[in-house]
């Protein structure tokens, strides 16, 4: 009697190339939306935001909303720059980190402030943004191109 059966052998190991493409898309997908934010933070009136429903422009000095959106521009351009151009791709993930930790404490700033529904868009950012910080850091590390 064989002691081995169906329900206990081993998954099969799925090809890493899967997720690589996925973790791509995700990173593209980030990139946009987080140079698109911080592409308005820097550059629009602060009236304007606030009336465009950044709540938290009305209660968050100039000069911070500005780091803000400087740290949303070049997070945006860490998700895809290093990676893409295989040069110290590592800092890709660790772009992912910064976002991930940038999406954390946005989340605390709104729900401190009652400003529940903008929670639930920064949950999945940040939440996108640890996937990529995993992925590239531990799962699929994009090799150095030296």
């Amino acid at each position: 009697m064989s002691t081995s059966s169906p329900l206990l052998a081993p998954l099969p190991v799925l090809p890493r190339k899967g997720l690589h493409v996925g973790l791509w898309g995700v990173q593209v997908l980030l990139a946009l939306a987080f140079f698109a934010a911080g592409a308005m933070k820097l550059t629009q009136p602060l009236d304007q935001l606030v009336a465009s429903g950044m709540s938290f422009v009305s209660y968050t000095p100039a000069a911070i909303v500005r780091f803000i959106g400087l740290s949303e521009v070049l997070g945006a351009i860490g998700l895809v720059l290093p990676a893409g151009m295989r040069v110290r791709p590592r800092l890709t993930g660790v772009a992912a980190a910064a976002l991930t930790v940038v999406m954390v404490l946005a989340a605390g700033v709104h729900f401190v402030h009652g400003e529940y529904a903008n929670v639930v868009p920064v949950f999945v950012l940040g939440g996108l943004s640890a996937f990529v910080a995993w992925g590239r850091l531990v799962k699929v590390v994009i090799p150095s191109r030296s």
